[in-house]
């Protein structure tokens, strides 16, 4: 979770402000792991200089973050167990679709997030993301799992992948 110590103080009150509306709706909809990933958004834009945060309303930029956060992780995809349609989001925060998926753009764009971001990935989800065990080693791109358990070592020292995959320690490691 992002404290308020990381975030600028000129940015403190708009952080608060954002993270309060994006609670409620992570509450209500969503679960604790996604109200982290949604404050580490809100956090890198409110360090961004300038920060976009300081033009629009505060419940645009929740809506847009909690869409652009469910974007990466598929929350739309009406076969996992925690899925919400744009629409609901959009309605839950009143504003209309277009604003919202223009703002989660300009999010994606300053951060970018896309579709399986490694650095945007919920935590429960990384073992399954295809792009977080993707290395280029000697210009050749590998899926480190693949890799000897030695390779595997040395690329989770170097802070290349978030654990050692399955049968080299797991994500305890």
């Amino acid at each position: 979770m992002t404290s308020l110590e990381k975030i600028p103080r000129a940015m403190a009150e708009k952080f608060a402000a954002i993270t309060d509306l994006t609670d409620a709706f992570c509450v209500a909809h969503l679960s604790d792991e996604y109200r982290v990933l949604i404050h580490r958004v809100v956090g890198s834009l409110a360090r961004k200089r300038p920060s976009p945060l300081l033009r629009g309303k505060e419940s645009t930029w929740a809506a847009a973050v909690v869409h652009a956060v469910g974007k990466v992780n598929f929350l739309d995809d009406k076969t996992r167990a925690l899925h919400c349609e744009s629409r609901i989001l959009f309605e839950y925060f009143g504003i209309s679709p277009g604003t919202g998926q223009s703002k989660s753009r300009e999010i994606c764009e300053a951060l970018q997030m896309g579709p399986m971001s490694p650095a945007w990935t919920l935590p429960s989800r990384l073992a399954d993301n295809p792009l977080v065990w993707m290395l280029e080693i000697d210009g050749l791109v590998i899926d480190i799992r693949l890799a000897p358990p030695e390779l595997q070592q040395l690329a989770y020292e170097k802070g290349l992948i978030p654990f050692l995959p399955s049968g080299n320690g797991g994500a305890d490691a």
